[in-house]
């Protein structure tokens, strides 16, 4: 800016400098000098005025850029805040619900502990451990062939022995009535496997736990095999898979034992693929009933159809003999229409001459 002012005083000095030379001759060089410096001034003013008025419009145009500038920075800074405020408040809301869902474990498994203590309890005593049994067996039951099926099973079943068995199955033959009762042999069986205690008192908590399991097979073969009652094997149900693994892993003799008085030892999960098996059984035996029915019908069908095709037959022939009388009678009438035809063609007159 400070180069043009320059440059425009030198511009009017040498303006000047030339009309001075212009005018000497003519004497106005004071006039000319006076009105010089006075358009000099003036026009200096309006040059001042000029710049005075730019400088400022320029300033207000910084001013507006550097503000809208600063808005828009200020926006920015606004938004991001807001969306890592967003952010923020997400995180925080799921660490919330993930302590909610923790304390919520935390309680479950203080309810499962206090559940598990109360099943300790319950399982110490035998009349409790005896109803635990039944209960997971007529729950097995029902899952297998449904709820409340007597044409295929029922619990408490009474025998003409005086006897009541947990569950009787009705398989068909030669499979027969096949009695399970529930067995939880458990006092024994925790000292056995007991690492707290030495190993003279678990050796014989373990000969007692094989002569309790013994007695239960005895007592299963002794009430519910009964010759022209029931099948000739009963099952024994032990309602916990630790016990059942126990014995088929480590104590064979027991397995054999059972064998020998045709008594099959299940635990829950075996129980439910050998109940399967039975319902596969009966399934198949309803089928086959059915296809004896099926084909007895068939059977009664093919002689009425014997005897429909012998009285169709008999039908056709007649219809047959009818049809070769029609047949005679329509030659008749043919040879008659053409007699007729004949006698109404004879000329009467010819045969007067």
């Amino acid at each position: 800016m400070e180069y043009i002012i320059i440059g425009l005083l030198v511009v009017l000095i040498i303006l000047t400098v030339i009309s001075l030379f212009k005018n000497i001759n003519e004497g106005k060089i004071t006039d000319k000098v006076n009105d010089m410096h006075v358009n000099l001034t003036k026009e200096l003013g309006d040059f001042k005025t000029d710049i005075n008025r730019n400088f400022n419009e320029d300033f207000i145009k910084m001013n507006e850029r550097i503000e809208n500038r600063l808005n828009q920075i200020d926006n920015k800074v606004n938004e991001r805040l807001d969306v890592n405020f967003e952010k923020t408040n997400k995180t925080f809301g799921d660490v919330l619900e993930r302590l909610s869902k923790i304390d919520e474990a935390q309680k479950k498994i203080d309810s499962l502990s206090s559940d598990i203590v109360s099943l300790q309890g319950i399982l110490t005593d035998k009349k409790s451990r005896g109803i635990f049994g039944e209960v997971n067996l007529n729950h097995i039951l029902a899952s297998v062939f449904g709820e409340k099926n007597d044409k295929v099973y029922r619990t408490q079943f009474s025998f003409d022995n005086n006897t009541i068995a947990d569950a009787v199955v009705f398989a068909p033959e030669p499979l027969g009535l096949v009695a399970i009762d529930s067995k939880f042999p458990l006092e024994n069986y925790r000292i056995m496997v007991d690492k707290k205690f030495d190993k003279a008192s678990r050796d014989t908590a373990e000969k007692l736990f094989k002569q309790d399991v013994k007695k239960h097979i005895d007592a299963i073969a002794d009430k519910y095999i009964i010759p022209g009652v029931t099948s000739d094997q009963a099952i024994m149900f032990l309602p916990a898979e630790a016990i059942f693994a126990e014995l088929n892993a480590y104590h064979n003799d027991i397995i054999e034992y059972a064998y020998k008085k045709r008594v099959w030892i299940t635990s829950p999960t075996t129980l439910m693929s050998t109940l399967t098996t039975i319902e596969v059984i009966i399934k198949n035996s309803e089928r086959d009933k059915y296809a004896k029915v099926i084909q007895s019908e068939l059977s009664k069908l093919s002689v009425e159809f014997g005897r429909y095709k012998e009285r169709w037959d008999k039908l056709s022939r007649s219809i047959e003999t009818v049809s070769k009388d029609v047949e005679d009678i329509h030659i008749t009438t043919d040879k008659i229409t053409k007699r007729f035809d004949s006698i109404n063609g004879v000329e009467i007159e010819k045969i007067e001459d």
